[in-house]
């Protein structure tokens, strides 16, 4: 994997391709992780290792579960039942099972991003779905998965000792499309880890709290 490419915004749309790409490298990566280092912490969150890829399966599940409804859900979500199996721990409705060990946790990860794939490639571009930060579309949604990948995969990395660089044209895409005043003139990757509170970036301040903007654009 490679993080060159050219700085500055990218125009492109973000597509389901795109989502299966960052999942799949994503897996790539985390499959060379020893089976013995899952409990570590994953970087800066409170979490394991394990425990984050669960939060990421859940992630990319839930959105889209979002974008299968044609009713606006109970609350905005979809009703699934989400609980934390431990105090602190990340409160998901999709949950590994441990016996399957990381390669089935891994798996369960690559299905729940499958999953939103094939919803982006088939809903709608018109369909409005609700997210926290707002409705979106499904590039949008697209887009908000990557994000979830990328970003998790990066605490994972640090967590489970492994190197993560992805595509820089991939990061260019989705700071374009959820993150409109993120620096330009910035490499993408480490632009994508400063709009998401993780790293300082010369010249901008380390973020404490941060938001994307989902808003489906003209």
């Amino acid at each position: 994997m490679s993080g060159s490419a050219e700085n500055g915004p990218s125009s492109s749309p973000v597509t389901a391709d795109d989502l299966d790409l960052a999942v799949r490298l994503a897996v790539e990566v985390l499959r060379k992780a020893p089976p013995t280092v899952w409990d570590q912490k994953a970087g800066s969150l409170e979490w394991d290792c394990w425990e984050t890829v669960e939060h990421l399966s859940d992630d990319l599940f839930a959105y889209a579960a979002q974008l299968g409804a044609r009713t606006l859900p109970v609350g905005g979500n979809v009703p699934f039942a989400w609980e934390s199996r431990r105090p602190g721990g990340p409160a998901n409705a999709i949950h590994a099972d441990r016996a399957a060990g990381p390669v089935g946790l891994l798996q369960v990860l690559e299905v729940s991003g499958a999953l939103l794939v094939a919803m982006v490639r088939t809903t709608p571009p018109q369909v409005r779905a609700h997210h926290v930060f707002g409705a979106s579309d499904p590039e949008g949604f697209a887009a908000m998965g990557i994000v979830e990948t990328l970003v998790h995969t990066h605490d994972l990395a640090q967590g489970l000792g492994l190197d993560w660089d992805p595509p820089a044209d991939l990061c260019a895409r989705v700071l374009t499309r959820l993150f409109p005043n993120a620096p330009e003139s910035t490499d993408p990757w480490p632009t994508l880890l400063w709009a998401t509170g993780r790293a300082e970036l010369p010249g901008h301040p380390r973020l404490t709290t941060w938001r994307w903007d989902g808003t489906p654009r003209a």
